[in-house]
């Protein structure tokens, strides 16, 4: 209504101004108005509109074969078509956006599945907050396979940001759900993922100059499902988080690996080692990428992670993530440098008629 108001101001003023008077030029006002906010037939109607009120300006006032006012008529004329067809294009490129970016939705749906929020006995809670402007992920990258002795996780951090880097996530996802279930034990698996990635970067080496320089920070961790021990393999990555009765501990590896993808050529097996630990009831475990720990707040400081997830340690999963994750965007002010994804892991306790087992 907003335009088709400005075309009667405009109109009833004009004609009723003195012969020195043209405001009907101001008509496309309504049109390039109506574009800002609607698609191309409405614009077009504002348009035939605004056209048609300059018609009746130039018969009430002098005759529509004027000069001045045929000037008009045309100025008003082409420039309600231009509006209307820069608002086609602009609709045209809309659909196409639109298009891609729900193929691209899709496509980091498949890549980057959603975690089960429980399995056996184990409460999981996830989320991932990508750095780039309309992604869901990166360079970050974590996922679950359940296997017959428990869950198996895998959690890393892509070194670079991009495209490159989410294909980079996609193998080392690819070749950790084709090789969870193969390998009876982490350093097996760790090799497997070693020994995929190195293939994937040596056949990109022939195109990419850069992919002798790209690696990914890793933690693969075993949970046994009937037993509180659990395992996990470091390959230099940020130490996991384990929260005990309102404490926080930081499981420090003794001889973490090198990244995955470093493809430094040695035998495999021997260079991975397990870290036990135990996960008893009630106990999270809490793995995350770097993304965390290295954001920073307006004034440099880092993110607290230990200290501050100290006051939610008894929540819970999904409650401690979501005051994490509120948290963490808070103290950085609304807008992450870079990715980070973050899984909280509970064992829950066990309840028997009339027993409880903790």
């Amino acid at each position: 209504m907003i335009p088709v108001a400005l075309i009667v101001v405009i109109a009833v003023v004009d004609v009723f101004s003195g012969p020195d008077v043209h405001l009907g030029p101001l008509l496309v006002v309504a049109p390039a108005l109506t574009a800002s906010f609607a698609g191309p037939r409405l614009t077009a109607g504002i348009g035939i509109l605004a056209v048609g009120a300059q018609v009746l300006i130039a018969a009430l006032r002098g005759g529509v074969a004027t000069r001045n006012h045929v000037m008009q008529i045309v100025a008003v004329t082409a420039i309600s078509t231009l509006v209307w067809f820069l608002c086609v294009r602009r609709e045209q490129r809309q659909r196409q956006l639109v298009q891609l970016r729900s193929v691209a939705e899709a496509a980091q749906r498949v890549l980057l599945r959603p975690l089960p929020r429980r399995v056996g006995s184990l409460r999981i809670a996830s989320f991932y907050l990508a750095a780039e402007d309309e992604a869901q992920i990166g360079g970050d990258l974590y996922a679950l396979a359940r296997t017959d002795a428990g869950v198996r996780l895998i959690i890393g951090d892509v070194r670079g940001k991009g495209l490159a880097a989410i294909g980079d996530a996609g193998q080392l996802l690819g070749a950790f759900r084709e090789n969870a279930h193969r390998h009876a034990t982490l350093p097996e698996l760790t090799a497997a993922l070693e020994e995929s990635v190195c293939r994937y970067l040596a056949e990109l080496a022939q195109t990419d100059l850069d992919a002798d320089e790209r690696f990914i920070t890793s933690i693969v961790v075993d949970l046994p499902e009937d037993v509180d021990a659990g395992g996990l393999t470091n390959c230099g990555h940020p130490p996991p988080l384990l929260l005990r009765q309102g404490r926080v501990s930081t499981l420090e590896s003794p001889h973490p690996a090198p990244p995955i993808g470093l493809c430094q050529g040695s035998e495999a097996d021997g260079e991975y080692e397990v870290d036990t630990f135990m996960l008893r009831a009630r106990d999270v475990l809490l793995l995350y990428t770097d993304g965390v720990i290295e954001a920073r707040a307006p004034d440099g400081t880092f993110y607290p992670l230990a200290e501050r997830v100290a006051n939610w340690a008894d929540y819970g999963p999904e409650a401690l993530l979501h005051h994490l994750r509120r948290d963490l965007l808070d103290h950085v002010g609304g807008r992450l440098a870079d990715d980070a994804a973050v899984i909280a892991i509970e064992r829950a306790p066990v309840y028997l008629p009339g027993h409880y087992l903790s």
